[in-house]
Formats: C-alpha cells, structure tokens, sequence
C-alpha cells in the first residue's frame, strides 16, 4: 500500500530493483535486493544477469550490479528506446500544439537531459513529456 495516496497497484521491477505506485509515482522501494539469479537476453544476443549483488565486505549500504560488463549494454539499448519513445511523443504533442520544429527539438533535447539525470524514473512519461513541452512554451514565449 502506497504511503503517499493509499493506492494497492505497486508496479514492482526486479530488473531495476524498485518498486513504484502507479497511482501517484512515487518510488516506495529502491535496491531491493533479489534471492535469486536470473539472465536475461538482450536483441544482439549477449546475456546478462538480472538481479543486483551486496558484497558481504560490506560496501557501505550500496550494491553493485552483477555483471556490469553485460548489463550496461542493456541500458544503453532500454536507454536509446526511452529516447524514441520520448521523441515520438513530443513530437505528435508537439504537432498537436502547433508548435515548430525548433521547439519540439528543444523539449527532446530537455528530455534527454532529463532521462540522463534519472528523473524520468517513477514519473509518468506522458507528464514527463508535457513537462518538457511545457518548459519550452514558457522559455519561448509561446502562448499555448
């Protein structure tokens, strides 16, 4: 049960290893740390392990993720489809506002930005979206 709104639908991802309200976006878990070892594969076929590792030296509270090699290329394919599916729909809000193409470029590029800082994560991507266009209208001065 979400603590923020007291919604019960949780999306919980093991392969990102949070757990997040659907209803309100907010991150209830983060690192939640898997039992068991899981390999996924990946469009080009290399595998990689889903699931994050805690060394028993102790890092201090933070985990490492279990085969960093394999995995970080799956963030970089899971990132370049974030990128597609941003640019995809700013551009159809975009057109649906009326707004030019150097406006839509520019809420794209306030996206990225926004993914590469990790604050996408819990957010919906259509507010996401929005947000971005938002910030562009008001910077522009573009009455929409």
């Amino acid at each position: 049960v979400c603590t923020q709104c007291g919604c019960t639908d949780i999306d919980t991802d093991p392969a990102r290893g949070d757990a997040v309200c659907t209803g309100c976006g907010s991150v209830l878990e983060d690192q939640i740390i898997v039992s068991e070892v899981q390999f996924q594969e990946n469009s080009a076929g290399g595998a990689s392990v889903v699931g994050q590792y805690v060394s028993a030296e102790g890092a201090c509270g933070k985990s490492m993720n279990l085969g960093g090699g394999f995995h970080h290329g799956i963030g970089k394919e899971s990132r370049q489809i974030t990128y597609q599916n941003g640019k995809r729909r700013i551009q159809a809000l975009g057109s649906q506002l009326k707004l030019n193409q150097h406006c839509i470029d520019t809420a794209y590029n306030f996206f990225k930005m926004a993914v590469n800082k990790r604050l996408t994560i819990g957010r919906r991507s259509n507010q996401v979206v929005a947000a971005c266009l938002y910030i562009v209208c008001r910077t522009e001065g573009t009455p929409r």
